[in-house]
């Protein structure tokens, strides 16, 4: 009777695993999104490329589709209309090519954006919103399910054997040896110290490479600053604050003088209705307080619109002590200029949707990982560009059509003294 249980329970959890093996294998197309897509697309809005809920439906045919993401840059150049005109429009930038997605993958993505909805406004902080697109739980619950019933399992098949037995024993004559306590058996604190080791082993070193990351760091500056309301909604343009993102190494932080130089005619918040400025946390920001607070730090008199100067003729300003986000190791190179006025990348493509952040926090991991695969990934702009004009070899090949185009890492991106002294 207990035997044709147990075998009954072994049954069940394998028909149970073969049946939702699919699920359990399917791609997770949150995860997929948010590691190959994210830093250029967001599901709902556009952002260094258009928004993606719906694009299955937008384009001409999903064959279309997967061709699109794995070599946007051979569809452009076998003259497809629609491709050409979606390069046009978005400025001619090229999109990274995904060959090592798979179109099952594919389709788990178009899924999870499909699924993203619009975020509620949060009624008790005002326009504060918070986002209620729906997780793509995949198949999480599968997995928790399985492994209840396994666990279960194991138990009722020890219970199972120790009853066995105890009646085999009881049929030869042998006499039960009363059994051990579990948390005093051998192999039980064996297994228990070694799982032990193994967890203590995966958490010291998965904090050893976490070690200086800061994703997602937003501190509070003593200006509140909001990139929404500059680069977003009166499209200032980047360059005009970090003049130094195609010319030198940094992008550098602006001067006061540079606020200074729209403020000396703006000195009030007039879209509080439109776009209130809320913090993370909920609290509302005086727009109008926060330019007051620029003005006695540049030294700057509202009322008679002139610079507050001692007896010597000096304006009394003090620097803005920005709290920087964005730090890399000392050991590790980084040129702004290489990357955008060289490799034409985009300001959003390291840095997120920075044109919709009221407070900036770091968007990308900046690891050595991350860094790695862009570089495998991202297509040069290598034609019409006077830097790479010396590698002959690629434009012969980009001209007789045996290359579609140029990686980093075909140029030597991945060599480590490009970013290592």
């Amino acid at each position: 009777m207990v035997r044709s249980i147990a075998q009954g329970m072994i049954a069940l959890v394998f028909t149970l695993f073969v049946f939702n093996l699919p699920a359990i294998a399917a791609p997770d197309g949150k995860a997929l999104f948010q590691s190959n897509c994210a830093s250029c697309h967001n599901p709902l809005k556009d952002a260094t490329g258009p928004a993606l809920k719906g694009v299955d439906a937008r384009v001409p045919s999903k064959e279309w589709l997967y061709s699109w993401i794995k070599n946007s840059a051979s569809v452009i150049s076998s003259g497809d209309k629609y491709a050409n005109d979606i390069y046009a429009k978005w400025n001619k930038t090229a999109m990274t090519a995904f060959p090592n997605l798979s179109n099952e993958e594919i389709d788990a993505i178009i899924t999870y954006v499909n699924s993203v909805e619009p975020p509620k406004k949060d009624d008790g902080a005002g326009a504060a919103t918070t986002s209620t697109a729906k997780d793509s739980t995949g198949s999480n619950w599968i997995y928790s399910m399985v492994t209840i019933i396994l666990l279960a399992l194991a138990f009722i098949l020890w219970r199972v054997n120790s009853g066995l037995k105890r009646v085999a024993n009881e049929k030869d004559g042998v006499p039960n040896v009363k059994e051990i306590p579990f948390y005093r058996n051998k192999v039980v604190i064996a297994m228990t110290v070694i799982l032990a080791f193994i967890f203590a082993g995966y958490w010291i070193t998965n904090g050893a490479v976490e070690l200086g990351r800061q994703q997602n760091y937003m501190p509070e500056q003593p200006i509140f600053y909001s990139h929404k309301v500059h680069a977003g909604i009166n499209q200032v343009n980047c360059l005009y604050c970090h003049a130094g993102a195609e010319k030198s190494k940094h992008a550098m932080i602006p001067s006061t003088n540079v606020c200074m130089n729209c403020h000396k005619q703006i000195n009030e918040y007039t879209g509080a209705e439109e776009h209130p400025l809320v913090t993370a946390e909920g609290k509302k920001i005086d727009g109008t307080a926060e330019i007051q607070k620029l003005y006695k730090y540049a030294g700057w008199d509202p009322a008679k619109k002139d610079y507050i100067r001692d007896e010597n003729g000096n304006i009394k300003a003090t620097p803005i002590e920005w709290v920087k986000i964005h730090n890399l190791p000392d050991h590790v190179y980084f040129n702004h200029s290489q990357h955008t006025a060289v490799g034409k990348v985009q300001c959003q493509q390291c840095h997120g949707p920075i044109h919709e952040m009221d407070e900036v926090y770091q968007f990308s991991p900046l690891s050595m990982g991350w860094c790695i695969n862009c570089h495998r990934q991202t297509e040069v702009q290598f034609t019409s560009n006077n830097y790479y004009s010396i590698f002959e070899k690629y434009h012969a090949e980009l001209k007789s059509g045996k290359r579609t185009g140029v990686t980093v890492e075909d140029i030597g991106g991945l060599e480590c003294q490009k970013c290592h002294y």
